[in-house]
């Protein structure tokens, strides 16, 4: 069921900026303490968390809302920003929404100084990573490239490769590729795999080590490591999980 949002929270003078994210459907906003307690959310983030209005959502934590796998990943990402004083910058996730269905984010986190620049919290940015349509791909020349990574699903490829197929340089491949899929080269050929990875897994009664040949990555403690670290779930709890949902 699709819950309804409650707008009838007030925005006070210091969270006016809140307004511009609210107004962002595809962008997850929140600011947390040292404690990990949310102190600010958008909206957007309100929905991916399964609740109705930001009073729920506040004050609570990554364990209070999302499940213990993907909070204990939030909370890790947290302790590491705030205890080294250093951002977290483009992190590609596969998330499991609330309905079972799966997407993309970008995820950025910055950490949050105080007086005399002691770390105070942290913010942070989700940005959701929607399928780019085949026009916006046309526009950039890029249809080969995808085509190129499609084909060559179980074959090692480089960004130089690519930028050959693609006629030009890695520079211009890297700011084609950003421009339409929001990603680098490199983290756009593990997204493909890893869908490919996720419906073979959803779909078929293959090994993981087979799934891990056939989708680039030789071998399945590769395929494991990279397959944990984006989704905070192993290639046979993810499979135990999609055949779960109802």
């Amino acid at each position: 069921m699709v819950h309804e949002i409650d707008n009838s929270d007030v925005v006070d003078g210091e969270d006016q900026y809140l307004a511009l994210f609210d107004s962002l459907v595809d962008v997850m906003f929140c600011s947390k303490d040292l404690n990990g307690r949310y102190t600010r959310v958008n909206l957007a983030f309100v929905r991916r968390s399964g609740k109705r209005s930001k009073r729920e959502v506040l004050g609570m934590r990554a364990s209070d809302l999302f499940p213990r796998v993907l909070a204990a990943r939030y909370e890790q990402q947290d302790q590491r920003v705030v205890s080294t004083d250093s951002p977290l910058r483009d992190a590609l996730e596969l998330i499991r929404r609330p309905d079972g269905s799966t997407g993309w984010y970008l995820t950025t986190k910055l950490p949050l100084h105080g007086r005399e620049r002691r770390v105070v919290g942290l913010v942070s940015v989700s940005r959701d990573l929607r399928t780019p349509t085949e026009r916006g791909i046309a526009l950039e020349s890029l249809e080969q490239v995808v085509e190129e990574v499609k084909s060559r699903m179980s074959e090692k490829i480089s960004v130089d490769e690519l930028a050959r197929v693609a006629g030009c340089s890695t520079a211009q491949l890297e700011r084609r590729m950003k421009k339409v899929f929001g990603l680098s080269t490199s983290q756009y050929v593990t997204r493909v795999r890893v869908d490919a990875a996720t419906r073979l897994l959803r779909r078929t009664d293959q090994s993981v080590a087979e799934i891990a040949v056939a989708t680039g990555f030789y071998d399945q403690s590769s395929f494991s490591r990279h397959f944990s670290r984006l989704t905070a779930e192993t290639p046979i709890q993810f499979r135990l999980n999609s055949r779960s949902e109802p």
